[in-house]
This record gives structure tokens, C-alpha cells and sequence, in this order.
């Protein structure tokens, strides 16, 4: 009987370490597609359903015809569905098509979209979640030149922290791009995206004919830490008169998690860009036209397995008043608060200082910011409180969970409160609640 049990232990020994052997070795590639419609059954899906409840309650009185009663607190229940594919490469080329849906369930709200969507809700706090039906992507991806790719068509575009350039997938219409962009990684360690976008549809489903140019390369110092170089060239093209939407930006990112051992690590920011006038800009002559602002962000904090902190400080800086630096295609949402007071810079600027933690318990992900905002320049306050400069807009508090079920499934709570400090004699940030319950489903 020992000797069964011997044999049994040491086959199962054996077993297991040609197991873990094999497991090491890294899987074969997919033999490539050999006919078109391999190419389409062995794609992968695009596709997602989102589910939202957002509330939101705001100080103040509600847009005409309402100005003359308090705003109405919003309640807004939606369904994004996102339905797609792409192919798998045929001949080095692949093709990814996707189609959106956003549907209102509950629509107590003012979605800031076309009139003829807010008439009878003015009077309501803005959710900035219309009702859509449309083409969401559609690309051609081409990758015949090695470590190289080329998509042109209808995209979706994340870069970096996405604070320049992003899909602002925040929201149930996210932000797409229309143009061409060529990835390559020949250079060891090395990222260049290059693209040119003619126009973008954005969160409000409006198609704007702004080109846009953008290089970016980074490299790689480690697995957990980089070096970025960036310009981006924004032209927005204005119908009437020249404005100062336009602007180039030039800047160099340095951002990562360094290990100090298998428990620590520091985690470090630190990242500066330049803007000046570009395109349409040029063609302001008034007071309010001239785009000359810089950028910077520095941070550091810690890790420590799966928990870490930090404290930040953002600039947005302002020309003496007339003009402030803006980042027009981010994902502004997720920048100076998560309650959205200031997804455009205000003409004064803004100095955003925040601490930053969160962490991971089994399947419970957590996050908590605190924000303290100041103008980069005085601000001159209401009669109501004085009169006289101030560069203090106010603080805000969020704090989100995260439940993730498994691969396919996920929830999400998340509340952001702000609170404003001296009240500005034009463009008043007043106090603001919002609440947002999402759950997510993703082939």
C-alpha cells in the first residue's frame, strides 16, 4: 500500500511539473485567417451594454425661461449599448465596425444637447447624456510594415492619462475621431503615434470640423515608467468670426511607479506644455484672443501592495484674465474634480491641489480624491460677499467603488460633492451633488 501511495504522489508530482512547464511556454500564435470569412468568424466583439442612474443637485435657478426659480434636481436613467466586431487580419488587414445606442429611461434632466432635446427641461440640472442612434466606429486597420499599424476611419482615441486627447467614455456618447493614425514600435522601448483627424463628434453628438494634428512618442524606461514628448495641433474651424478655441500645445511627460521592493513602490509625476495661438486663434485682434498659457502637473505618493496615496498639485494657467489654458479634447471628467465645474477652464485659471488614494480588496477596487481650487489669477467677487480679488473657487470631495464581478461584469457607485468658496461676480461655481450608480456588461 506505501508503495501505491508513493507511486500515486510521485505521478502526480510529475503531472504537475510538466504542467507548470508547459504552462510556461508561451502559446502559438493563431495561424492567420486563410479566407475571408475565417478572418470574420475569428474576430472579437466590440460590444457592451452600460447601464446609468445619475443625479444631481445644484444651487441656483434653472436657465430661461426658468432663471426666476430654483434649478430642479436632476434624475437621469440611461442604456448605452455598444455593438460591434472586427475582423481578424486578411492579407494585413482587419476592419472594426461599431454601432451606439443610448436610450433615456428616465429623463428628468437637461441633456445640453440640441434645443429640441431640452425643450421643457431647462429648468432642470444638466446630465450631458443624450439619446443617440449611430455609427459609433468605423476603421480599416492595415499592418503591412512590420510593428506597424495604420487606421483610418471612425475611432476611438486614448492617449496618455487622456488628459489631451480622449474618448471621454465617461459619458454614454463618447467622443470619436475621423482621420487617419499610424502606430509604430520599431525603435526598441519606443511609441510614435502620429494622426490627423478632420473632425470629431463629441459628447453632445455634434460633429465639429476641427483638424486636429498630433505626434506623440514615448518611451519606455521601464514596464511601469515613461517618457513622453507630445504636440497637438487644434484647429477649430469657425463660421462666423475667429476665436481662440484654436491652439497649438507642445510638452514632455514624466510619470511612472518606481519598485523600491516586492511590498513598496513611488509613484511620481511630473509634466509641463506650452500654448500659443494656432489656425482660427491668429485671427483674434480683441482683448479676449490671445493663446499664451502654460500647463504644468507635479506629484508623488506611495504604494504599498495593493493600496497607495498621493498628493498632486495642477496648473492651468491664465494671460492675465484674457484667456486660459483648455484641453479640448480630453476627458476632462476625470480632472479637477469628478463633479465637472471646470471642463472649461475658467479666463482665470486654475490651480487644482488634491490628494489621491484608493486600492484593491478581493473583486472591491476604491478611490477617493480631495480638491482644493484657487485661480491662477484674482478673481473679483459679488457684492454679496464683499466685493474685492479672490482666487479661492472652492473644494470638493469623491469617492467611487468598484465591483468587478468577473471579466464581463461590473458595478460601479461613485459621489462627488463641491462646494464653492468666494463667489465670482460672473460664472458663479456654486455648490453641486451628484451621485452616479452605473452597471456594465462587456462581451
Amino acid at each position: 500500500m506505501k508503495n501505491l501511495i508513493k507511486s500515486l504522489l510521485l505521478g502526480f508530482a510529475l503531472s504537475t511539473l510538466s504542467g507548470l512547464v508547459a504552462a510556461d511556454e508561451p502559446a502559438p500564435p493563431p495561424a492567420p485567417p486563410e479566407t475571408l470569412l475565417e478572418a470574420v468568424t475569428g474576430g472579437k466583439p466590440l460590444t457592451s451594454f452600460r447601464f446609468r442612474y445619475e443625479s444631481v443637485e445644484q444651487d441656483g435657478n434653472g436657465a430661461a425661461p426658468y432663471t426666476a426659480v430654483p434649478l430642479k434636481d436632476a434624475h437621469a436613467a440611461t442604456l448605452r449599448s455598444l455593438i460591434g466586431w472586427q475582423t481578424a487580419p486578411f492579407r494585413n488587414i482587419s476592419v472594426g465596425i461599431q454601432i451606439i445606442n443610448v436610450a433615456k429611461i428616465d429623463d428628468n434632466f437637461n441633456d445640453r444637447s440640441h434645443a429640441l432635446n431640452t425643450a421643457g427641461k431647462e429648468g432642470y440640472a444638466i446630465v450631458a447624456d443624450p439619446d443617440f442612434t449611430g455609427l459609433n466606429q468605423f476603421y480599416v486597420d492595415w499592418t503591412g510594415i512590420p510593428d506597424t499599424k495604420v487606421r483610418a476611419g471612425l475611432q476611438s482615441v486614448k492617449l496618455d492619462n487622456v488628459r489631451f486627447i480622449g474618448n471621454v467614455e465617461f459619458r454614454q456618447v463618447m467622443q470619436v475621431f475621423e482621420g487617419v493614425a499610424i502606430e509604430n514600435k520599431t525603435i526598441p522601448n519606443t511609441e510614435i503615434y502620429v494622426a490627423y483627424f478632420a473632425k470629431n463628434r463629441n459628447i453632445n453628438t455634434d460633429d465639429k470640423p476641427d483638424n486636429t494634428g498630433i505626434l506623440h512618442a514615448m518611451y519606455r524606461i521601464s514596464p511601469s515608467e515613461s517618457l513622453i514628448g507630445y504636440g497637438y495641433l487644434f484647429d477649430q474651424q469657425q463660421i462666423a468670426v475667429a476665436s481662440n478655441t484654436s491652439s497649438k500645445t507642445f510638452g514632455l511627460r514624466l510619470d511612472g511607479a518606481h519598485k523600491v521592493n516586492d511590498d513598496w513602490k513611488v509613484l511620481y509625476t511630473a509634466e509641463y506644455a506650452k500654448q500659443d495661438d494656432y489656425g482660427d486663434s491668429r485671427g483674434r485682434t480683441d482683448a479676449q484672443g490671445q493663446v499664451d498659457a502654460h500647463y504644468y502637473k507635479i506629484g508623488a505618493g506611495a504604494g504599498y501592495g495593493n493600496w497607495w496615496a498621493r498628493l498632486d498639485q495642477e496648473l492651468l494657467s491664465s494671460n492675465n484674465g484674457r484667456y486660459a489654458f483648455q484641453t479640448p479634447l480630453g476627458t476632462n471628467h476625470l480632472f479637477q474634480g469628478w463633479v465637472d465645474k471646470f471642463l472649461t477652464t475658467p479666463n482665470e485659471g486654475i490651480r487644482d491641489t488634491f490628494i489621491t488614494a484608493g486600492g484593491k480588496w478581493q473583486d472591491f477596487t476604491f478611490l477617493t480624491e480631495y480638491h482644493w481650487f484657487n485661480s491662477d489669477v484674482d478673481f473679483t467677487k459679488t457684492a454679496a460677499t464683499g466685493g474685492g480679488l479672490s482666487d479661492k473657487y472652492g473644494k470638493e470631495w469623491d469617492v467611487s467603488v468598484t465591483y468587478t464581478y468577473n471579466k464581463n461584469i461590473m458595478g460601479k457607485i461613485e459621489y462627488g460633492t463641491y462646494t464653492e468658496d468666494d463667489q465670482r461676480n460672473a460664472g458663479r461655481i456654486r455648490d453641486t451633488d451628484k451621485l452616479w450608480l452605473t452597471a456594465m456588461y462587456t462581451f
